[in-house]
Protein backbone atom coordinates (compact mmCIF):
# COMPACT_ATOMS: atom_id res chain seq x y z
CA UNK A 1 0.00 0.00 0.00
CA UNK A 2 0.85 3.64 -0.77
CA UNK A 3 2.08 5.94 1.44
CA UNK A 4 -1.02 8.50 2.24
CA UNK A 5 -1.06 12.01 0.77
CA UNK A 6 -3.27 12.77 3.28
CA UNK A 7 -4.16 12.21 7.27
CA UNK A 8 -7.67 12.39 6.51
CA UNK A 9 -10.09 13.44 4.18
CA UNK A 10 -13.59 15.01 5.50
CA UNK A 11 -16.66 14.97 3.41
CA UNK A 12 -19.90 17.21 4.44
CA UNK A 13 -22.17 20.09 3.45
CA UNK A 14 -20.14 22.65 2.78
CA UNK A 15 -21.70 25.82 4.63
CA UNK A 16 -20.78 29.02 5.89
CA UNK A 17 -21.98 29.52 9.35
CA UNK A 18 -23.88 32.63 10.91
CA UNK A 19 -23.58 32.63 14.60
CA UNK A 20 -25.19 35.44 16.93
CA UNK A 21 -26.42 35.26 20.65
CA UNK A 22 -29.92 34.69 21.72
CA UNK A 23 -31.99 34.56 24.75
CA UNK A 24 -34.79 31.13 24.65
CA UNK A 25 -37.41 33.50 24.24
CA UNK A 26 -36.01 34.83 20.86
CA UNK A 27 -36.11 30.88 20.38
CA UNK A 28 -39.23 30.39 20.97
CA UNK A 29 -40.83 33.71 19.20
CA UNK A 30 -39.18 31.58 15.81
CA UNK A 31 -40.46 28.59 16.34
CA UNK A 32 -36.81 26.65 16.81
CA UNK A 33 -36.27 23.62 18.92
CA UNK A 34 -33.21 24.51 20.98
CA UNK A 35 -30.17 22.31 20.74
CA UNK A 36 -31.05 20.72 17.66
CA UNK A 37 -30.35 21.39 13.99
CA UNK A 38 -33.29 22.11 12.04
CA UNK A 39 -33.29 21.60 8.05
CA UNK A 40 -34.69 24.59 6.31
CA UNK A 41 -35.01 25.85 2.62
CA UNK A 42 -34.80 29.60 1.58
CA UNK A 43 -37.54 31.45 2.73
CA UNK A 44 -37.39 29.77 6.27
CA UNK A 45 -33.49 31.43 6.20
CA UNK A 46 -34.67 34.67 5.03
CA UNK A 47 -36.96 34.76 7.76
CA UNK A 48 -34.69 33.75 11.02
CA UNK A 49 -31.56 35.47 9.48
CA UNK A 50 -34.05 38.69 9.97
CA UNK A 51 -34.35 37.54 13.17
CA UNK A 52 -31.11 37.29 14.38
CA UNK A 53 -29.21 39.56 16.02
CA UNK A 54 -25.92 41.17 15.77
CA UNK A 55 -23.25 37.87 14.51
CA UNK A 56 -20.18 36.77 13.18
CA UNK A 57 -19.85 34.84 9.44
CA UNK A 58 -17.38 32.62 9.12
CA UNK A 59 -16.73 29.08 7.33
CA UNK A 60 -18.29 26.10 8.77
CA UNK A 61 -19.96 22.80 8.23
CA UNK A 62 -19.73 19.56 10.47
CA UNK A 63 -16.73 18.25 8.37
CA UNK A 64 -15.16 21.18 7.36
CA UNK A 65 -14.69 22.53 10.39
CA UNK A 66 -12.98 19.01 11.63
CA UNK A 67 -10.84 19.45 7.95
CA UNK A 68 -9.89 22.92 10.04
CA UNK A 69 -9.04 21.58 13.38
CA UNK A 70 -6.64 18.51 11.77
CA UNK A 71 -4.60 21.15 9.86
CA UNK A 72 -4.86 23.36 12.98
CA UNK A 73 -3.32 20.11 14.75
CA UNK A 74 -0.37 20.26 11.98
CA UNK A 75 -2.10 17.57 10.13
CA UNK A 76 -2.71 17.16 6.70
CA UNK A 77 -6.72 17.48 5.20
CA UNK A 78 -8.27 17.19 2.19
CA UNK A 79 -12.15 18.10 1.95
CA UNK A 80 -15.25 17.04 -0.77
CA UNK A 81 -18.42 18.77 -0.29
CA UNK A 82 -20.44 21.33 -2.92
CA UNK A 83 -20.44 24.76 -3.34
CA UNK A 84 -21.80 27.76 -6.17
CA UNK A 85 -19.48 29.73 -7.96
CA UNK A 86 -20.93 32.61 -5.76
CA UNK A 87 -19.46 35.29 -3.47
CA UNK A 88 -20.11 32.44 -0.27
CA UNK A 89 -18.42 29.82 -2.47
CA UNK A 90 -15.40 32.09 -3.07
CA UNK A 91 -15.20 32.59 0.75
CA UNK A 92 -15.60 28.91 1.66
CA UNK A 93 -12.86 27.69 -0.65
CA UNK A 94 -10.64 30.33 0.72
CA UNK A 95 -11.00 29.49 3.81
CA UNK A 96 -9.71 25.65 3.89
CA UNK A 97 -7.06 26.24 1.52
CA UNK A 98 -5.46 29.47 2.99
CA UNK A 99 -5.27 26.98 6.29
CA UNK A 100 -3.28 24.15 3.64
CA UNK A 101 -6.85 22.05 3.17
CA UNK A 102 -7.25 20.46 -0.38
CA UNK A 103 -10.80 21.15 -1.85
CA UNK A 104 -10.73 20.19 -5.33
CA UNK A 105 -14.30 19.55 -6.40
CA UNK A 106 -15.70 21.69 -9.18
CA UNK A 107 -18.23 23.87 -8.12
CA UNK A 108 -21.87 23.82 -9.59
CA UNK A 109 -22.36 26.64 -11.58
CA UNK A 110 -26.27 26.77 -11.46
CA UNK A 111 -28.94 26.04 -9.13
CA UNK A 112 -29.44 26.73 -5.06
CA UNK A 113 -26.62 29.10 -3.87
CA UNK A 114 -23.65 28.33 -1.37
CA UNK A 115 -25.10 26.58 2.07
CA UNK A 116 -25.64 28.34 4.94
CA UNK A 117 -26.11 27.53 8.88
CA UNK A 118 -28.00 30.19 10.87
CA UNK A 119 -26.67 29.27 14.23
CA UNK A 120 -28.48 30.88 17.71
CA UNK A 121 -26.23 30.33 20.42
CA UNK A 122 -28.56 30.68 24.11
CA UNK A 123 -26.88 31.51 27.46
CA UNK A 124 -26.02 28.09 28.41
CA UNK A 125 -23.78 28.02 25.35
CA UNK A 126 -26.08 25.30 23.62
CA UNK A 127 -26.21 25.73 19.89
CA UNK A 128 -29.65 25.66 18.00
CA UNK A 129 -28.67 25.33 14.07
CA UNK A 130 -31.12 26.19 11.14
CA UNK A 131 -29.41 24.82 8.29
CA UNK A 132 -30.50 25.35 4.68
CA UNK A 133 -28.21 23.05 2.24
CA UNK A 134 -28.33 25.11 -0.95
CA UNK A 135 -25.56 23.64 -3.16
CA UNK A 136 -24.56 21.48 -0.83
CA UNK A 137 -27.75 19.26 -1.42
CA UNK A 138 -26.15 19.11 -5.28
CA UNK A 139 -22.79 16.52 -3.95
CA UNK A 140 -23.15 13.38 -6.15
CA UNK A 141 -21.11 9.77 -7.01
CA UNK A 142 -19.87 11.86 -9.48
CA UNK A 143 -17.94 14.18 -7.53
CA UNK A 144 -15.91 11.34 -6.19
CA UNK A 145 -12.79 10.57 -7.25
CA UNK A 146 -11.40 7.23 -6.03
CA UNK A 147 -7.89 8.17 -6.75
CA UNK A 148 -8.15 11.66 -4.27
CA UNK A 149 -9.86 9.72 -1.71
CA UNK A 150 -7.65 6.51 -1.68
CA UNK A 151 -5.19 8.84 -0.93
CA UNK A 152 -6.26 9.78 2.34
CA UNK A 153 -5.20 7.44 5.46
CA UNK A 154 -9.08 7.84 6.92
CA UNK A 155 -12.76 9.16 5.29
CA UNK A 156 -14.29 11.16 7.78
CA UNK A 157 -18.29 11.74 6.72
CA UNK A 158 -21.15 13.62 8.83
CA UNK A 159 -24.16 11.88 8.83
CA UNK A 160 -26.12 14.97 7.65
CA UNK A 161 -25.20 14.30 4.33
CA UNK A 162 -27.66 11.18 4.82
CA UNK A 163 -30.41 13.69 4.25
CA UNK A 164 -30.06 13.37 0.15
CA UNK A 165 -30.19 10.58 -1.85
CA UNK A 166 -27.30 11.73 -4.00
CA UNK A 167 -25.13 12.24 -1.42
CA UNK A 168 -25.63 8.73 0.43
CA UNK A 169 -24.48 7.43 -3.22
CA UNK A 170 -21.48 9.93 -3.13
CA UNK A 171 -20.64 8.62 0.62
CA UNK A 172 -20.83 4.86 -0.17
CA UNK A 173 -18.73 5.69 -3.50
CA UNK A 174 -16.23 6.86 -1.38
CA UNK A 175 -15.85 3.96 1.45
CA UNK A 176 -15.87 1.56 -1.39
CA UNK A 177 -12.70 3.46 -2.73
CA UNK A 178 -11.20 3.72 0.82
CA UNK A 179 -11.30 0.04 1.33
CA UNK A 180 -9.87 -1.25 -1.65
CA UNK A 181 -7.09 1.19 -1.01
CA UNK A 182 -6.49 -0.50 2.49
CA UNK A 183 -7.87 2.79 3.89
CA UNK A 184 -10.04 3.44 6.33
CA UNK A 185 -13.88 4.51 6.93
CA UNK A 186 -15.30 7.00 9.60
CA UNK A 187 -18.91 8.54 10.31
CA UNK A 188 -20.22 10.99 13.04
CA UNK A 189 -23.94 10.18 13.65
CA UNK A 190 -23.96 14.21 13.84
CA UNK A 191 -27.40 14.62 15.98
CA UNK A 192 -30.15 13.08 17.50
CA UNK A 193 -32.83 14.22 15.20
CA UNK A 194 -30.18 12.95 12.23
CA UNK A 195 -30.29 9.20 14.00
CA UNK A 196 -34.51 9.10 14.21
CA UNK A 197 -34.47 9.70 10.61
CA UNK A 198 -32.15 6.83 9.62
CA UNK A 199 -31.08 4.67 12.11
CA UNK A 200 -31.73 1.94 10.25
CA UNK A 201 -29.00 2.87 7.78
CA UNK A 202 -26.83 4.04 10.17
CA UNK A 203 -27.05 0.82 11.87
CA UNK A 204 -25.91 -1.03 8.51
CA UNK A 205 -23.07 1.46 8.29
CA UNK A 206 -21.92 0.79 11.36
CA UNK A 207 -21.67 -3.01 10.82
CA UNK A 208 -21.21 -3.11 7.35
CA UNK A 209 -18.80 -0.03 6.38
CA UNK A 210 -17.15 1.53 9.46
CA UNK A 211 -13.73 1.33 10.87
CA UNK A 212 -14.66 4.35 13.27
CA UNK A 213 -17.56 5.61 14.39
CA UNK A 214 -18.04 9.49 16.22
CA UNK A 215 -20.88 9.81 18.50
CA UNK A 216 -22.47 11.81 21.73
CA UNK A 217 -24.28 10.21 24.35
CA UNK A 218 -27.65 11.18 23.17
CA UNK A 219 -26.55 9.68 19.84
CA UNK A 220 -26.01 6.51 20.65
CA UNK A 221 -28.34 5.81 23.05
CA UNK A 222 -30.96 6.48 20.21
CA UNK A 223 -28.94 4.27 17.53
CA UNK A 224 -29.34 1.71 19.71
CA UNK A 225 -32.78 2.67 21.22
CA UNK A 226 -31.52 2.36 24.86
CA UNK A 227 -32.35 4.53 28.14
CA UNK A 228 -28.96 4.49 29.57
CA UNK A 229 -25.56 5.11 28.19
CA UNK A 230 -24.10 2.40 29.94
CA UNK A 231 -27.05 -0.31 27.51
CA UNK A 232 -25.14 1.82 24.90
CA UNK A 233 -21.64 1.20 25.55
CA UNK A 234 -22.33 -2.60 25.75
CA UNK A 235 -24.22 -2.42 21.98
CA UNK A 236 -20.72 -0.10 20.51
CA UNK A 237 -18.56 -2.89 21.87
CA UNK A 238 -20.34 -5.80 20.52
CA UNK A 239 -19.66 -3.97 16.79
CA UNK A 240 -16.20 -4.50 17.25
CA UNK A 241 -15.07 -1.25 15.34
CA UNK A 242 -13.62 1.68 17.24
CA UNK A 243 -16.48 3.25 19.03
CA UNK A 244 -15.84 6.99 20.10
CA UNK A 245 -18.15 8.25 22.54
CA UNK A 246 -18.07 11.62 23.75
CA UNK A 247 -20.28 13.01 26.83
CA UNK A 248 -19.56 16.94 26.85
CA UNK A 249 -18.51 17.88 31.06
CA UNK A 250 -17.95 14.15 31.76
CA UNK A 251 -15.48 13.80 29.24
CA UNK A 252 -15.28 10.29 26.45
CA UNK A 253 -15.61 6.98 26.21
CA UNK A 254 -13.99 4.68 23.70
CA UNK A 255 -14.19 1.06 23.01
CA UNK A 256 -13.09 -1.20 20.85
CA UNK A 257 -14.36 -5.22 21.51
CA UNK A 258 -13.32 -5.86 24.98
CA UNK A 259 -11.27 -2.59 25.45
CA UNK A 260 -12.34 0.61 26.97
CA UNK A 261 -10.69 3.79 27.66
CA UNK A 262 -12.41 6.36 29.82
CA UNK A 263 -10.77 10.11 29.59
CA UNK A 264 -12.18 13.20 31.65
CA UNK A 265 -12.79 16.13 30.09
CA UNK A 266 -9.72 18.91 29.34
CA UNK A 267 -10.76 21.85 31.94
CA UNK A 268 -12.52 24.77 30.37
CA UNK A 269 -12.65 28.20 32.20
CA UNK A 270 -15.46 29.33 30.68
CA UNK A 271 -17.87 27.80 27.92
CA UNK A 272 -18.98 30.27 25.65
CA UNK A 273 -20.38 28.21 22.78
CA UNK A 274 -20.54 24.58 21.76
CA UNK A 275 -20.60 24.79 18.33
CA UNK A 276 -18.19 22.41 16.81
CA UNK A 277 -17.61 20.82 19.99
CA UNK A 278 -17.58 17.35 18.33
CA UNK A 279 -16.05 18.21 15.05
CA UNK A 280 -13.08 19.67 16.84
CA UNK A 281 -12.79 16.56 18.99
CA UNK A 282 -12.69 14.47 15.60
CA UNK A 283 -9.96 16.36 14.74
CA UNK A 284 -8.13 15.54 17.63
CA UNK A 285 -8.64 11.88 17.81
CA UNK A 286 -8.11 11.68 13.95
CA UNK A 287 -5.02 13.42 14.13
CA UNK A 288 -3.30 10.78 16.95
CA UNK A 289 -4.83 7.81 15.03
CA UNK A 290 -3.28 8.63 12.05
CA UNK A 291 -0.40 8.85 13.73
CA UNK A 292 -0.80 5.59 15.83
CA UNK A 293 -1.28 6.95 18.90
CA UNK A 294 -2.81 4.62 21.68
CA UNK A 295 -6.52 5.33 21.61
CA UNK A 296 -6.48 7.15 25.46
CA UNK A 297 -4.14 9.60 23.47
CA UNK A 298 -6.47 9.94 20.73
CA UNK A 299 -9.32 10.61 23.31
CA UNK A 300 -7.37 12.94 25.14
CA UNK A 301 -6.35 15.09 21.95
CA UNK A 302 -9.59 14.84 21.19
CA UNK A 303 -10.61 16.90 24.58
CA UNK A 304 -8.36 19.51 24.31
CA UNK A 305 -9.21 20.48 20.78
CA UNK A 306 -13.10 20.12 22.35
CA UNK A 307 -12.00 22.75 24.84
CA UNK A 308 -10.26 25.51 23.03
CA UNK A 309 -13.37 25.59 20.44
CA UNK A 310 -15.86 25.81 23.28
CA UNK A 311 -14.17 28.62 25.21
CA UNK A 312 -14.80 31.41 22.21
CA UNK A 313 -17.54 32.32 19.81
CA UNK A 314 -17.06 29.81 16.55
CA UNK A 315 -16.77 26.64 15.39
CA UNK A 316 -13.06 26.34 14.47
CA UNK A 317 -9.97 26.61 16.68
CA UNK A 318 -8.96 29.90 17.60
CA UNK A 319 -5.24 29.36 18.20
CA UNK A 320 -3.12 26.97 16.46
CA UNK A 321 -3.89 23.59 18.46
CA UNK A 322 -0.49 22.27 17.85
CA UNK A 323 0.72 24.54 20.58
CA UNK A 324 -1.60 23.05 23.01
CA UNK A 325 -0.51 19.37 22.64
Amino acid sequence: MTAAVYDVLGMGNAMVDVIAHAQESRLDELGIVKGAMHLIDEDRAVEIYAGMGPGIEMSGGSAGNTMAGIASLGGRGAFIGKVRDDQLGDVFAHDLRSIGVSFEVPRATSGPATGRCLILVSPDAQRTMNTYLGAGRGLSPEDIDPGYVASASVVYVEGYLWDTDAAKAAVLKAFEAAHAAGRLTSLTLSDPFCVDRFRGEFRDLVTNHLDIVFANEAEIMSLYEVETFEAAVEHARREGKVMVLTRSEKGSVVVRGDETYSVEAEPVHRVVDTTGAGDLYASGFLYGFTRGMPLGECARLGGVAAAEVISHVGARPGVLLSTLV
